[in-house]
């Protein structure tokens, strides 16, 4: 009875540690439309954090363990997250199909607003749009409003009585985010990827961030509006990054 809990156990041991252990993944990344390939897609092991580009064939290689997350992310596609296997390390390479992102033109239909000079009616016939930024008077930070961030008029409260709050969110309670930061970093392939990257994806999936959050922690951080919105994905890491490093100084004795 020993011996076969002991083989069990041994049997599960040998499980896990073959599933930890970093394997050569390869595959093909073309295009889901017409089988084209494509060149120069980024990639990056969202657990290792490790990344990499496909070649003029649409091939790539890249180091990983299984259940790790590969993110492809390529120019006027859809970004795609696909899961490493047992099965794509026994069967060898596999063929990655993205989509390309229609461009949807929705008809806008304008109506004019009649006001009648009765705030209490007018009030009620001016239109409200839903997404829209915002500031507080003496907060140095601004706000996002509408559906895509139903807690903002929270954020903006507990700004108001601890404006540490919402780093201490970001940097305190998300160490394992901290550290795949200090590892994107690090890696070269990574940081020529974002050098040409606009679009925050990246980094919004390496981090798990939203955008807003990323500007939000860049307003904290006193960066300006103008760099928020023109920087590429390199700075704006090297920034959160500088960011994270003064909030440590900062929070170290507390």
């Amino acid at each position: 009875m020993k011996k076969n809990l002991l083989l069990i156990l041994l049997f599960f041991v040998s499980i896990s540690s073959f599933s930890q252990e970093l394997h050569d993944i390869k595959g093909v990344v073309m295009n889901d439309a017409n089988d084209k390939i494509l060149e120069n897609v980024n990639i990056v092991n969202l657990n290792q954090v490790k990344g990499t580009t496909t070649n003029d064939k649409g091939e790539f290689a890249l180091k990983a363990a299984v259940n790790d997350t590969l993110y492809f992310s390529y120019l006027g596609f859809k970004s795609l997250r696909v899961r490493v296997t047992n099965d794509w390390l026994r069967f060898g390479d596999i063929k990655v199909k993205m989509t390309e992102l229609g461009i949807a033109l929705e008809e806008v239909v304008v109506k004019p607003v009649q006001l009648t000079g009765y705030v209490e009616i007018d009030a009620k016939l001016i239109p409200v749009y839903d997404n829209y930024r915002y500031r507080i008077s003496g907060l140095s930070t601004g706000y996002e409003g509408g559906s895509n961030q139903p807690g903002a008029v929270s954020k903006v409260l507990s700004s108001i009585f601890n404006p540490a709050d919402f780093l201490y969110n970001v940097f305190g309670k998300r160490p394992q985010q901290m550290r795949k930061m200090r590892k994107m970093k690090e890696d070269d392939e990574i940081r020529n990827l974002l050098q040409s990257k606009f679009d925050r994806e990246t980094l919004m999936a390496v981090l798990q961030l939203e955008r807003v959050d990323i500007d939000e922690i860049l307003n904290k951080c006193n960066y300006s509006k103008d760099f928020i919105r023109t920087a590429n994905d390199l700075q704006i890491l090297d920034a959160i990054s500088g960011c994270y490093e003064e909030y440590k100084i900062l929070n170290r004795d507390k």
